[in-house]
């Protein structure tokens, strides 16, 4: 199958040098513009960017290590094939840590030409193609969101993602900690390597070891194959570890080790297993309280903390609800080949910015894909949302009715406790946190995480 052909701009203050680089080039179906000194290039680029340039070293007015540096700075994906008369060492060395993608002397051989531009090419094509994906990830795993709480949440991820830092992130069901695991990994430099991900609260306790390290064929009863654990298919790039707070106090030991030594060891195997992983951990429990309940260990803990990143529930970031909401009802629709689309009222985005959302964003999700479905007509409004909202009935003067679960309990126990001791000391912080023996910093940290303005 024949390459296909590129747009090649031609630079050499030689007429002959030019319309020799064309005749070849065209021949193999390429389209090939020219330009006899820098300015020109430089403006023909800007016009209609080439594919790839070939560029003379020495020419009148601007050199070509001057214009090359040009391009560089101007589109630094554009390869760039250095020529020269004149060539020598140094102007190689020099080209290439410029950014040149190759260097060709005069006389030029076609068909060493011919190669260099097919390669460069191919690597433009597959820069192409590698740009594309990720802009198609980075759309699949992007995280909604205006408020403080969600761009402080980005900010970090912005500092940690490139870093070999592991990340433990925190918060209740439907968060989206998974969302934001994804965007460590993709951000990375790892991000070409897998992202796997494990619940460690869903395997069986006697299979937690099988499951993260592998095991050897006939190790146990039904091993009938040797098979890879989650921190080997992980080699290279991240592994989640979902619901760690539910993994039991043999198996954490084990990963504590696996995390100290970089190296594993299957079941029945004979010796440890070198691994390059970066772990992402999240839990929906407060590791810290479990810690000091025993249940789960303090050194794990500090090793899976380095950056610790709290998502924090949807009831504490209303003001993006419609921005989410809108963006679920365009998935659903697309999803589900839904025609004509449906819109949400603005009586409608009222009444969902209104909900508690125990579930979160999770539960938004799926309820605005329900009525995106169900809806008679285009336009979802207030009536058509009340009947899937189903409040629970609550008795008055008790909040915690709310609560789904008994972690939900505390957190509203503890921000309501909060709440009024800052209102009794006329939200003096520093007075607060002396009066309830808190450090400051602590403090400081509930506010932010219970939204308490």
């Amino acid at each position: 199958m024949a390459e296909p052909a590129g747009r090649i701009l031609v630079v050499d203050d030689e007429a002959d040098i030019r319309d020799a680089l064309e005749m070849v080039l065209r021949y193999e179906k390429h389209e090939v513009a020219t330009a006899p000194d820098g300015d020109r290039a430089l403006a023909a680029i800007e016009k209609d960017p080439p594919d790839v340039v070939l560029l003379d070293v020495k020419m009148p007015g601007r050199d070509g290590i001057e214009v090359l540096e040009e391009i560089r700075r101007r589109r630094p994906g554009l390869p760039v094939v250095m020529i020269s008369g004149h060539a020598d060492r140094s102007t190689g060395w020099e080209a290439a840590r410029r950014g040149a993608f190759d260097f060709l002397d005069k006389p030029l051989d076609e068909g060493q030409v011919l190669v260099t531009v097919r390669n460069a090419l191919a690597m433009r094509r597959a820069e192409s193609e590698v740009a594309a994906l990720r802009g198609k990830v980075a759309e699949r795993w992007r995280i909604l969101g205006t408020t403080s709480a969600i761009r402080d949440v980005l900010a970090t991820v912005e500092k940690v993602a490139p870093t070999q830092a592991r990340v433990l992130l925190t918060g209740g069901n439907g968060t989206g900690k998974e969302l934001v695991a994804r965007n460590v990994h993709e951000r990375s430099h790892r991000w070409r390597g897998p992202f796997v991900e494990v619940n460690c609260a869903a395997i069986p306790r006697e299979l937690v070891e099988s499951e993260l390290f592998g095991h050897e064929k006939g190790s146990f009863t039904g091993a009938v194959a040797s098979r890879p654990g989650k921190f080997e298919q992980a080699d290279g790039g991240t592994l989640f570890l979902d619901e760690i707070g539910d993994m039991d106090l043999s198996a954490q030991a084990k990963v504590l080790r696996a995390l100290e030594e970089g190296t594993i060891e299957r079941v029945g195997g004979r010796g440890p297993v070198p691994v390059d992983v970066r772990v992402v951990a999240a839990t929906n429990k407060d590791l810290l309280e479990e810690v000091a309940g025993g249940r789960f260990r303090e050194d794990l803990y500090y090793r899976l903390a380095v950056v610790p990143i709290h998502l924090p529930p949807l009831s504490a970031r209303r003001e993006d609800v419609p921005l989410l909401a809108r963006h679920f009802l365009e998935e659903a629709c697309k999803r589900n080949d839904l025609e004509p689309r449906r819109r949400l009222s603005e009586e409608a985005l009222a009444l969902l910015s209104r909900q508690e959302w125990p579930g979160n964003v999770r539960q938004l999700r799926n309820l605005v894909e329900r009525v995106a479905i169900l809806c008679p007509g285009p336009e979802v409004g207030s009536a058509d949302l009340e009947p899937y909202l189903a409040p629970r009935p609550q008795r008055p003067g008790d909040p915690f009715t709310g609560c789904a679960t008994f972690e939900e309990f505390k957190e509203q126990a503890e921000r309501m406790f909060l709440l009024q001791r800052l209102e009794e000391n006329g939200w003096n912080v520093k007075h607060t946190a002396e009066v309830l023996a808190m450090q400051r910093s602590n403090l400081y940290k509930k506010i932010e995480k219970y939204g308490l303005r």
